[in-house]
Parts: structure tokens; sequence; C-alpha cells
């Protein structure tokens, strides 16, 4: 039987911050930015932040550590840089910085995005793991790579409720709900 959210049980927001990576990208024309953080807030998480860096290995590294050591930051969503332009360096930028890799999110992400795009979905390299405490997901930079990501993936994963356990219960505030 498949996951599944439990409605009997309690909600517990997830503090999130999202970092777009582009050249190009304002917070006028950030789509996948804003998807991503108006898809938290109204799946009833807070977000503990949001901006973008340039495609620039230490300028995301910078950004990515500070919400890292940030107890107010339990989850760090990127966007964008998980392609093959030659500006493409989100994968390397982060994850030297993990402690644990999160195999599984990418092959569940080309999962839910084969269903949307195909077999382009290959032309992405998303990954998440976790820096000390913190988990991050990094998503492809298109506005549909999020949609994907958040509707099919992350809101079931993110959500507390979910059963038999979400990563929320490996928060650790947290860590009570999986037990």
């Amino acid at each position: 039987m498949p996951g599944r959210i439990d409605e009997r049980l309690t909600f517990h927001p997830l503090r999130i911050a999202v970092l777009t990576v582009s050249d190009t990208r304002t917070e006028e024309t950030d789509t996948s930015g804003k998807l991503l953080a108006e898809r938290l807030a109204a799946a009833g998480h807070i977000l503990a932040g949001r901006t973008i860096a340039t495609d620039d290995v230490e300028a995301i590294r910078s950004r990515i550590r500070v919400w890292a050591d940030d107890p107010e930051v339990d989850v760090i969503l990127t966007t964008g840089g998980t392609g093959f332009a030659p500006r493409d360096v989100t994968p390397e930028a982060v994850k030297p910085l993990f402690r644990r890799e999160m195999d599984g999110f990418s092959i569940v992400f080309h999962q839910a995005s084969l269903g949307t795009v195909g077999v382009s979905t290959l032309q992405s390299r998303a990954f998440a793991g976790q820096i000390d405490d913190t988990f991050v997901f990094c998503l492809p930079g298109s506005t549909g790579a999020c949609r994907d990501g958040w509707d099919l993936v992350l809101s079931l994963e993110l959500d507390s409720r979910y059963r038999p356990c979400s990563l929320a219960g490996q928060v650790p505030r947290l860590r009570h709900l999986c037990a």
C-alpha cells in the first residue's frame, strides 16, 4: 500500500529557505523560486528565506552554508544550475558540503518528471542530501520541474502527517514524530 497523508495527525510546519541559482533572473523574473515559495507557504510551511545567487560555486556554497548553519532553517530548496550548460555548477557547489547524499530523491524526481517531460528528464542532475542536520533538495531551474518536484515529491515527503513516515520526522526538533 503506498504512503498517504493521515489527516488525524498534527501538521508540523517546516522552515524552508529557497535559493534560485541564475545569472539572469531577478526577483521579478524568478518564476521557479516564486513557485516554490508559494507552494511551501500554501502547504503551511514557513518561508525561512529566499534569494538569488549567481552561477558561481563560491556564491552558491556561501549562501547554502549560511542557511545550513542557521538553526531556524530546516530545509533548503534550490532551483537552477543542475543541467549541463557550462555555467550549471550547483552539484559541484553543494555536494562537497554534504555529510550524506539522498540517492532516492533523484530517482523519485526523475520518475515523476518522466511523466511530464519524458526522457528530457535525463538533462537534469537533480539531487539531495544533508549538511549537518539540514536537508537540501536541488531542483532544475524550470518552473515545470519545480512544480513536479514540489507537487509530486516534496509536498508529501515534507508533510509531517505522511505515513508510513515523512522526512519531517528526521528534522532534529521533530524526531519524535517517527520514533
